[in-house]
Order: C-alpha cells, then sequence, then structure tokens
C-alpha cells in the first residue's frame, strides 16, 4: 500500500530522472553562460515541477460515519445510474469519477472489507470519459465482501493518456476504508459498483476527494 509519504513512491523514478536533468542542465547553463542550454532548462524545470504536482500524496481523512462509502478517487463524477452488466453480476449503482491529470491519481478504498476478487483485463485505451471505456479499455477490478456479506466492487480504468494501472491488494487481503492501495498514471477513471437499493449523494459534475467524499451510505 502507498504509505505517508509527500509523494507517491510509483513516482520516485520520474521524479528524481526529471530533477537530476533539470540540475544538469541548470548547472551547465550557468556555467557555460549559454542561452542554448538555458531554454531546456527552463521547459526541464517546468516538467519536473509537474511530475511532482502529479504524484503529491496528502493525507486524507475519512468521515466518522463508518456507513459512508467514499470516493476512491479525486476528481470529477460523469456517471451515476443504475446498471443491469457489473462485475458483481447483477444489478449495481455505478459511480464514475474521471480524473484529469491536475488531479492527484492516489486512490483510495471507498469501504472496508475483504478481497474476494481481482481481475486485470487488457484492453485499449480510449478517452476514459468515453461510456465504452468500462469495457473496452484496460482496466483493473477488485471485489470487496463486507463483514455483513454485502458486495462491492471498484474498477481502475486506463486512458488515452493513462498506460500504467498499479493496484496492490491480493485476492484475501483485508481492506480499510480510506487506505491507499493503487494509482494510476497521466489520466483516467475509477468506477464504483454499489447495491442498487443504495441512494447516491453526488450527481453528475460534483467534485470528489479521494477517502473523504461520500458517495453512497449503507443503510
Amino acid at each position: 500500500m502507498n504509505k505517508s509519504t509527500m509523494f507517491a513512491r510509483e513516482g520516485y523514478p520520474f521524479i528524481a530522472f526529471s530533477c537530476v536533468l533539470t540540475l544538469l542542465l541548470l548547472f551547465a547553463a550557468l556555467k557555460l553562460s549559454s542561452l542554448v542550454l538555458a531554454i531546456p532548462a527552463v521547459i526541464s524545470t517546468l516538467v519536473a515541477a509537474f511530475i511532482l504536482y502529479f504524484f503529491r500524496n496528502p493525507e486524507r481523512t475519512p468521515p466518522a460515519d463508518e456507513n459512508a462509502v467514499v470516493a476512491p478517487a479525486d476528481g470529477t463524477v460523469i456517471v451515476v445510474e443504475r446498471v443491469p452488466e457489473t462485475p458483481l453480476g447483477a444489478e449495481a449503482l455505478k459511480i464514475s469519477i474521471f480524473m484529469s491529470v491536475f488531479n492527484v491519481h492516489v486512490n483510495r478504498v471507498p469501504f472496508s472489507g475483504k478481497v474476494v476478487e481481482k481481475i486485470d483485463h487488457t484492453g485499449k485505451f480510449f478517452d476514459a470519459r468515453h461510456g465504452s471505456a468500462s469495457f473496452e479499455n484496460e482496466r483493473s477490478v477488485l471485489v470487496l465482501e463486507t463483514l455483513s456479506g454485502m458486495r462491492l466492487a471498484f474498477v481502475q480504468i486506463a486512458g488515452l493518456i493513462a498506460r500504467r494501472i498499479v493496484s496492490y491488494p491480493e485476492i484475501g487481503d483485508n481492506l480499510i476504508r480510506g487506505e491507499r492501495y493503487g494509482l494510476i498514471r497521466f489520466g483516467s477513471r475509477v468506477d464504483v459498483f454499489l447495491p442498487p437499493h443504495l441512494n447516491p449523494e453526488v450527481k453528475l459534475g460534483d467534485i470528489t476527494v479521494a477517502g473523504e467524499t461520500v458517495l453512497a451510505r449503507i443503510s
């Protein structure tokens, strides 16, 4: 799992490379008083700053209500509907959150429970906002069973730019609501599937905060 660090550990190689390259270019530009080197040095500085920003890993505090299902991702709600075909094998309430490249990309567990199924699908890389992305894009599915026996699923979906899904839990792992469990690099989407009788507490266009925004409550 992603522990409490200022930046997500999945970003360390990118951060190290961009920062070292920037320092070398800046040093060379100053040492040689070269305008030719100054331009790529400035560009490299901006890229390094963006990478640091992208892989930020802020702390989050889940709501006190233990029945609250929280958002697994920072982003914008793009789907709230009940659908017949789901990873749960039955009708479910589907809530989808789109993450732009400017959102925090660390993903968090929506509800506490045990991982009973994990499926990694290879697929395409359509725009994650497209409706077919849930079925055709590369994705990683986790099905969780709560202490009461209720099942829910959450799916990390790669997007047009995102080409790498990181999901650490394995079947049999017990997850805690709000803890970090993975990350998707560079713009993507997370779908949450809940029992159909639950009432959503978000609507289209709402902005979510991973681990804090309540999607629904289990009665």
